[in-house]
């Protein structure tokens, strides 16, 4: 066995391991949540199960680690530890998983030799070769992840008749255009914007918080759909819109705050009906885009509404709660979950830390991830969006010196890529759950064991279980009444294909 430069244990039998994980599903062109699985037989005994595994203190990263077989077992013991999964049991439809094509992330893409460029494009974006990305978010003109502040207009022109994207064409839209060829042409793409121009602010910036002006509602409805036919021309189909990128906080960096009742009343009178008189009906329009602790509140005031509510997909949030050492809050995302069923979920940003190059081979970072996308799928998300993709030696570029971790960070002076144990722990997501897959049943009987369950388009089941905790765990996965025995190892995650 051998590993290679993003830490994958590669086996001779590994490329037929992965053979029917490397592929895409089709899906209709503006509908990534739809698709029914197939039904399959509920009697597995004899079936076999593909191990895939990352653990600490060892060389398995993503790597196949063994084949299982389903035996009869009937009802297990109390003393027994088990995963209980059942496929027929379907819930919500997968969108995808993926992370944001930043300014920063293609400015550090652009400055790295060839070679690894087409490898960084391989390990998100190419199913057989990478962990397979199928969700992006950008953003419209600057965010702190930008190396300055710009906008798509001249200062003060409201009739917005200078709008532009050519800024974009230096770095961001190639960069996001290679994503989209590597992950066979088609990438579920949102944007958000962090601030209206100056112009259009009470604070006259677009930092440090301040609010939309009221005379400026219209201009700036009118600038998401100039945006998202610009991005159009360019080969790059958005797919939703967020109305703004955390609109309670007041930042050092690109930001302007609404409240729930300012972000109601822009939706429903200004931006919803001016992406339908614009034919752009079919975007969806995400709203809150913010953290898990008022996500009820938010979402509550803008869906009672049924002048608002008619044009919201759904809601997204964000997780920095581990920063302050928070509880991360997931039953309020449950409670939207359950009160707001015909609305869609999705994790729209996170990171796990301010970057600090001693912690970038540090073990939380992907235990971080896991608990989250874990629990986040488990009450109701459809979609998991990480922050950036890629970002250089300091955590950067970032023109407010915000700087923070990425799964994958790159030394621009050496020219080499280093890629932390997030990588890996979302890739036991993303490489094996694909678009339209459907969340199903799955409960595991002790509380060592974290775990979630999908059924993907083609019929294969694919079951994340983590374990956080410093001893090996024994336990079975057990289906039907047919079980297999699992050892988890200290500190792992692992994903069983059946």
């Amino acid at each position: 066995m051998t590993i290679d430069r993003r830490g994958f244990l590669v086996a001779s039998a590994s490329a037929a391991a992965l053979a029917h994980l490397d592929r895409l599903p089709g899906l209709p062109e503006q509908s990534p949540e739809s698709g029914e699985p197939p039904a399959r037989d509920a009697n597995i005994e004899g079936s076999s199960i593909a191990v895939y595994t990352t653990a600490d203190k060892t060389d398995y990263r993503l790597s196949p680690t063994g084949t299982l077989t389903f035996t009869k077992m009937g009802q297990p013991l109390e003393t027994q530890i088990c995963v209980f999964v059942d496929p027929s049991k379907r819930v919500q439809t997968i969108v995808g998983i993926g992370g944001a094509l930043t300014d920063a992330s293609a400015e550090t893409y652009a400055k790295l030799p060839p070679d690894k460029q087409r490898e960084i494009i391989d390990a998100y974006y190419d199913p057989k070769k990478g962990i397979g990305y199928t969700l992006g978010r950008t953003n419209i003109h600057s965010c702190d992840f930008s190396s300055a502040s710009y906008t798509y207009v001249d200062e003060g022109d409201a009739a917005l008749k200078s709008f532009s994207v050519a800024h974009d064409r230096q770095y961001r839209i190639p960069f996001i255009k290679q994503a989209i060829a590597a992950a066979g042409g088609k990438l579920t793409i949102f944007a958000s914007p962090w601030s209206p121009p100056a112009f259009m602010k009470t604070n006259g910036e677009m930092l440090h918080g301040g609010k939309l002006k009221p005379e400026f509602r219209q201009a700036w409805a009118n600038y998401y759909t100039k945006f998202i036919k610009a991005y159009a021309k360019e080969g790059i189909p958005i797919w939703a819109i967020t109305v703004q990128n955390e609109p309670m906080a007041t930042q050092t960096w690109e930001s302007c705050i609404y409240t729930a009742e300012d972000e109601r009343d822009f939706l429903k009178n200004f931006l919803g009906p001016t992406m339908k008189r614009d034919a752009l009906g079919s975007v969806k329009i995400i709203a809150w885009d913010h953290n898990r602790d008022l996500i009820w509140q938010r979402a509550s005031t803008i869906l009672e509404d049924p002048a608002a509510a008619k044009y919201v997909w759904g809601i997204g949030y964000h997780w920095y709660e581990p920063w302050s050492g928070g509880d991360m809050m997931f039953d309020n995302v449950r409670l939207v979950h359950e009160q707001f069923p015909d609305k869609k979920l999705i994790f729209t940003e996170g990171t796990v830390d301010r970057f600090k190059p001693e912690d970038i081979t540090n073990w939380r970072l992907g235990e971080y991830y896991g608990h989250s996308m874990i629990n986040d799928f488990n009450d109701g998300a459809v979609g998991w969006c990480d922050w950036n993709v890629l970002l250089d030696e300091q955590g950067g570029p970032n023109h407010v010196g915000n700087f923070c971790f990425a799964p994958v960070h790159a030394d621009t002076k050496a020219g080499t890529l280093t890629y932390t144990n997030s990588y890996h722990y979302i890739g036991h997501f993303s490489k094996f759950v694909h678009p339209g897959a459907r969340r199903i049943a799955c409960s595991p009987s002790r509380s060592a064991l974290l775990a979630t369950a999908f059924v993907n388009p083609d019929g294969k089941v694919a079951v994340v279980v983590m374990n956080r905790g410093a001893d090996k765990i024994t336990w079975n996965l057990w289906v039907h009444g047919n079980a297999a025995e699992v050892d988890s190892l200290p500190h792992s995650i692992q994903t069983l294909v059946f």
